[in-house]
């Protein structure tokens, strides 16, 4: 069976940066499971896996535009310390959820620089090349309930 929307995809995978840094693996784990044209993984990987069937591995680099989109510089501001009213340290990587005019959104904290907080709110990998090595280890029909709600169902998802 074909990859294509509506199918379900079992992959084993390893993200590796620019610099040929692992970044992220599923090796020596379950393989990531999503639902092919659901938006589930990065459009760029997506596109790539198109077509692919189980027992097919590739190689693909995907540019910042269909990974995590291009890093963009208005989306970090510098606030007061006060903001984050209850937080005994603040400390450069932690992350917080913040509402924005577009909704929940995950800042994280790029700086601190007295009471000065730079947040960011880009994706941590916006505007990186980023290179995976794949293996299709299943394809599959979705079930009727995955296709309602848009994702794979694992053992225990009760909706």
């Amino acid at each position: 069976m074909k990859i294509a929307k509506d199918k379900v995809v079992s992959i084993h995978y390893t993200l590796k940066n620019d610099a040929g840094s692992i970044i992220d693996s599923s090796e020596q784990a379950e393989p990531l499971v999503y639902l092919h044209g659901a938006q589930n993984i990065i459009p760029g990987l997506e596109h790539a896996l198109e077509g692919k069937v189980a027992d097919d591995a590739l190689e693909v680099s995907i540019e910042a535009v269909d990974a995590y989109g291009e890093y963009k510089k208005e989306l970090t501001e510098v606030v007061p310390s006060s903001m984050f009213e209850g937080v005994e340290s603040i400390e450069v990587g932690m992350e917080f959820q913040a509402e924005t005019e577009a909704g929940t959104q995950v800042i994280r904290i790029a700086a601190v620089d007295g009471d000065d907080v730079t947040v960011d709110g880009n994706h941590p990998l916006a505007g990186e090349r980023l290179h995976f090595d794949v293996a299709i280890a299943e394809v599959r029909e979705a079930s009727a309930d995955e296709l309602e709600h848009g994702h794979v169902h694992s053992a225990g998802c009760h909706h």
